[in-house]
């Protein structure tokens, strides 16, 4: 027998898929992973990514405009970190899912 399941609203459900629609990108999910075990500035988060600093700038601006990242100045340095707490949630699927 089902039992009947909440259903979130239609609203909620578009809101989740453009967050996820965010960090669906090998680079995102690299930095989401760093940042999970702490702060980096974009330089790190680049070099471990490959990418120039720029391309850096922008993922990691996607993520801060939706909400999912916080950057803190210290200095002349940005550190960046994590600011949802659900970020942990998905990656830990993901490294289940995927992981070697």
């Amino acid at each position: 027998m089902r039992t009947q399941t909440e259903l979130l609203g239609m609203e909620a459900l578009e809101h989740a898929a453009a967050c996820l629609r965010t960090v669906a990108h090998p680079h995102r999910l690299r930095m989401i992973q760093m940042l999970l075990g702490g702060t980096y500035t974009v330089g790190e988060l680049a070099d471990a990514c490959d990418i120039p600093p720029s391309s850096a700038s922008e993922h990691l601006g996607k993520m801060r405009d939706r909400g999912l990242l916080v950057g803190k100045r210290r200095g002349r340095m940005i550190y960046y970190e994590i600011a949802e707490d659900g970020l942990q949630s998905i990656m830990n699927c993901i490294e289940n899912r995927f992981g070697e």
